[in-house]
C-alpha cells in the first residue's frame, strides 16, 4: 500500500524516526484542501506511540480539509544543516501516513489537551487546569491514526 523508499540505504531505523517525532516541536501537517488543492500547515503536535495530537479551531480550513477526507500526512524535520561548500544539507526527517479525525469524546479531548500542553509546559499545575478550561470551549483536537512511518538521512549521516 506504501511505497518503498527508493535511496533505502538512507532510511533510518524505526527507533531513530521514532526519537525525531518524539523530539520535535513543530512539523507539517499536509491534507487535500479547497478545491483538492494540497494544504500543507505548519504546527506544534504530541506523538503517543501509535498517534499524533494536534489542536485547532473548530472552523476553517484545516477542519474543513480533515471533515472533508482523512488522510493525511505530517513531515517531521529532526536535522536541517547546510554544508555549502558541499552543496547539499545533511537532513533527517521522517513522515507520518495516516487518517485524521476530529475528536469528539469529552474524556479523550481532556486528555489529549492535557497531553499536548505537557509537552510545551513540564509542570501540570494550577496554571495549566486554568489554561485548558479557559481555552477549551473554541478548541478543536485533531488525531492523526498512523498508518506508515518512514524516516530518511542524508547519505553522509549513513556513514
Amino acid at each position: 500500500m506504501f511505497r518503498k523508499m527508493r535511496r533505502f540505504k538512507q532510511q533510518m531505523s524505526d527507533e531513530e524516526a521514532q526519537l525525531i517525532l518524539k523530539n520535535g516541536s513543530s512539523g507539517v501537517l499536509a491534507l487535500l484542501g479547497d478545491d483538492d488543492y494540497p494544504y500543507a500547515v505548519p504546527l506544534s503536535y504530541v506523538y503517543t506511540g501509535d498517534k499524533i495530537i494536534f489542536h485547532g479551531a473548530k472552523s476553517g480550513h484545516k477542519f474543513d480539509a480533515v471533515k472533508k477526507h482523512p488522510k493525511a500526512s505530517f513531515c517531521v524535520i529532526g536535522k536541517d544543516h547546510v554544508i555549502p561548500e558541499e552543496y547539499t544539507t545533511y537532513y533527517k526527517s521522517v513522515i507520518v501516513f495516516g487518517k485524521m479525525r476530529i475528536i469528539e469524546d469529552e474524556e479523550e479531548i481532556l486528555e489529549t489537551v492535557r497531553t499536548l500542553a505537557l509537552k510545551y509546559r513540564s509542570e501540570d499545575d494550577e496554571i495549566l487546569e486554568k489554561a485548558i478550561k479557559r481555552e477549551l470551549a473554541p478548541l478543536c483536537m485533531f488525531c492523526l491514526d498512523i498508518e506508515h512511518v518512514t524516516g530518511k538521512m542524508a547519505n553522509e549521516l549513513t556513514k
